[in-house]
């Protein structure tokens, strides 16, 4: 039996899901093409043990959270800051939708490294509280008060207009 037999079809089937997930909490999509090479390595090395125990891609998910904080924390990554007015120029026509993207874009580069986390989890993969503390490795109440004040932060950074 091959060691990484269905490592392959795993890839193909959740690559594009999982960079995703790595673009949305680093903000930079070479940080995220790196994040995810590292998760999928971890996981090609364990492979045979998720083979057996079950879900690959919860541990790849979980993998990808905790080395996003852990790179943030240890090499101090500064995620991209672009401001608002150099995006955009003046005189030139912008689509709303273009200016809320990056107006929450910006929002979003403003956040500590578990507020983003916690807000990739909670709502762009719509999990739950204990699914995000699961992942994360931290309590429901740490969920809830992280949610708390980026939402907050969000808020106070973006206009009105980008949540609508």
């Amino acid at each position: 039996m091959d060691r990484y037999e269905g490592f392959h079809e795993f890839v193909r089937a959740r690559q594009q899901s999982l960079m995703r997930t790595a673009y949305l909490l680093t903000g930079n999509p070479h940080l995220a093409e790196d994040l995810l090479q590292t998760v999928l390595t971890r996981v090609a090395s364990h492979w045979t043990k998720f083979t057996k125990s079950g879900n690959p891609e919860a541990y790849a998910r979980k993998a990808l959270v905790n080395q996003a904080l852990s790179w943030r924390r240890r090499k101090k990554i500064e995620l991209p800051e672009a401001e608002l007015s150099e995006l955009a120029e003046p005189g030139q026509p912008h689509d709303e939708a273009t200016v809320r993207r990056l107006a929450l874009r910006h929002a979003l580069a403003q956040l500590t490294p578990k507020q983003r986390a916690v807000i990739v989890l909670r709502f762009y993969e719509d999990r739950s509280e204990h699914e995000t503390a699961q992942l994360m490795g931290v309590s429901i109440g740490t969920v809830k008060s992280q949610t708390h004040y980026a939402l907050s932060k969000l808020r106070a950074l973006t206009p009105e207009e980008v949540y609508r």
